[in-house]
């Protein structure tokens, strides 16, 4: 893509050539990018490792990370930041999310740097004086962002990666400082929100003008540089302290949200424990637990399907559509009513685990005919003793590494922060504003993820790895909200299943089903008889755009890695053979 100031910086404008040089390391930046001429690929087959991710600039970055000696820990923390410069839809530091990894000596561990609710947070802090739920002001404006965790998150990871902190943040700096060429995508993106950015922002911002972006226009974003360089040089503190925290907490009162000094301050990670589960006696499934739903809900349907013989159904019959839909409505039931933040509530994970608990959930289940919804309730547990991005890394060391992360909805709250250049996420609407009033993606929610001070929303977002043989196999997510969960799960069956290409398994259709709104929403390349066969059931079907841009990488034997980057949207695979 040719921007139309090419020139405009171009003679010094080389990422990172002075911080390589002055580096520990010593080495040349080879794969030089260019961020104002970048090809986007979708597929490659390589040796060595590679990254899929929203855009080219943050996968060539973080492959260019892989070649100069960085693992894939190095490789996540420079794509993350860049995805915060390039892909300001979904990258972000005034976000959060969920890192899965599984490192070469066979240790697998999560990071959950989710977002929390601010201290001043309420239960019914979005309800009116007649108890009404007002959803616009859980979307929109400083009142809908949690406490953000990126930064958080990119220190927490950091412990395991092997180049210096200040060589990892670099790109992204020059990236904001200098600019970069915009896609077609990311200019109606910017264009469809100027209003919100005008309303919900209290001060000047890069992403606002007078005029229409357009594709090959050159972003640039001092604000954000500047943050970025406090970051570089202090690290975590950088961001939750000084001058970023206070400019943050200046907005908000500007702004009438509710994050305060020590609501920043008391921000921690937490290391989790992986969700493990097998699948077919050979396969290994890594996931996430909560707060997020999506490693147990992709664990429950995969427990539902495991004796459905899936192998002997067509792809995307009529019977296979049925029965996965089936299974996904069992267990967003289930979400809506036992799953939030297991260190606020009693997350029955045990049993919803459990392959016994799945096979109760699906003994009403009847082939060729539609269930409703409304007959289709949580399952009764006895008590126990759509904006967002995601990137998936391997090394040549063998380190699979996925991370998701979230503003929540497109351009998060379109709140800016104010000299500090970067939006802050709405994630307050992912809690229950009120038992039975959906968010802004049809999810339903009760007293499990209900409001409490500190504590994390609930999440669909399902970083997800596979092991194949107790060896590195797949490593895959999504963006999409509620369709995060259903898109890896059918992404996983079309490779474990179907034996499919990871390009094949990315981009062939998707269907969705969440318990509520109780319909099938299909991409629109279905085919129009499967779609008349399961009205015939008594499926309401209804035609959507494409349901996520899911980013695979599958190691095959001898070293043989497929990168897939969805074909829905800009996203790019980028890797490198010796």
């Amino acid at each position: 893509m040719k921007c139309k100031r090419l020139l405009l910086f171009w003679a010094n404008l080389i990422l990172w050539n002075t911080v390589f040089s002055q580096s520990i390391i010593g080495v040349h930046a080879y794969n030089k990018v260019n961020p104002y001429k970048y090809n986007i690929n979708k597929n490659q087959k390589v040796l060595n490792g590679g990254v899929v991710s929203a855009h080219p600039l943050a996968s060539n970055v973080g492959v260019a990370i892989l070649k100069m000696g960085g693992n894939a820990f190095d490789a996540a923390i420079a794509t993350q930041l860049v995805l915060a410069v390039v892909y300001p839809g979904a990258g972000n530091l005034g976000g959060g999310g969920f890192l899965v990894a599984r490192k070469n000596n066979g240790k697998s561990f999560t990071l959950d740097y989710r977002e929390k609710a601010p201290a001043a947070a309420s239960r019914d802090m979005y309800l009116d004086a007649n108890g009404n739920a007002n959803t616009l002001l859980s979307q929109n404006g400083a009142l809908a962002a949690g406490v953000p965790g990126t930064v958080a998150g990119l220190d927490a990871t950091y412990k395991h990666a092997k180049l210096p902190w200040k060589v990892l943040v670099q790109p992204a700096i020059d990236l904001a400082e200098n600019g970069f060429c915009i896609t077609a995508a990311e200019a109606a993106g910017l264009n469809a929100h100027q209003e919100e950015f005008k309303q919900y922002s209290t001060m000047p911002a890069a992403f606002i003008k007078d005029i229409s972006w357009k594709a090959g226009d050159t972003l640039v974003q001092k604000d954000l540089a500047a943050t970025l360089k406090r970051i570089q040089e202090k690290g975590k503190s950088g961001f939750y302290e000084g001058e970023t925290a206070t400019l943050l907490v200046e907005e908000m009162q500007r702004a009438h949200g509710i994050i305060r000094a020590e609501d920043l301050l008391n921000y921690q990670v937490v290391e989790r424990t992986a969700i493990s589960v097998h699948f077919q006696k050979k396969y290994t499934i890594i996931t996430m637990p909560p707060p997020s739903s999506g490693g147990v809900l992709l664990t429950m349907m995969l427990h539902m399907l495991e004796n459905r013989k899936l192998h002997q159904m067509k792809f995307q019959s009529p019977a296979y559509i049925q029965l996965l839909t089936e299974v996904e409505r069992r267990a967003y039931a289930d979400r809506a009513e036992h799953i939030g933040d297991a260190d606020f509530y009693p997350v029955p994970l045990k049993t919803l685990l459990s392959k016994t608990y799945a096979k109760q959930r699906m003994e009403d289940y009847k082939p060729g005919i539609a269930q409703k919804s409304a007959m289709v309730k949580a399952g009764v547990i006895p008590k126990e003793s759509e904006e967002t991005t995601h990137l998936s890394i391997f090394d040549k060391e063998g380190n699979m590494v996925a991370v998701t992360t979230t503003l929540n909805g497109s351009y998060g709250s379109k709140t800016i922060v104010g000299s500090a250049g970067f939006l802050l996420n709405n994630e307050m609407d992912d809690f229950s504003v009120k038992p039975g009033v959906p968010n802004m993606y049809g999810a339903i929610g009760g007293e499990a993820n209900a409001i409490v001070p500190g504590k994390r929303m609930l999440s669909s977002m399902t970083p997800t790895l596979v092991l194949k043989n107790n060896r590195p196999y797949i490593v895959c997510g999504t963006p999409g909200g509620t369709t995060i969960i259903t898109s890896v799960l059918q992404t996983i069956l079309n490779i474990l299943v179907f034996d499919m290409s990871a390009e094949l398994a990315v981009n062939r259709p998707k269907f969705h089903h969440q318990w509520l709104p109780d319909a099938i929403f299909v991409e629109k390349n279905i085919e129009a008889k499967t779609i008349s066969a399961l009205e015939k059931m008594g499926y309401s079907i209804e035609k959507r755009t494409a349901i996520g841009r899911t980013e695979v990488i599958k190691i095959n034997a001898k070293k043989n890695i497929e990168l897939a980057a969805d074909t829905r949207g800009d996203d790019a695979a980028a890797g490198y053979a010796p």
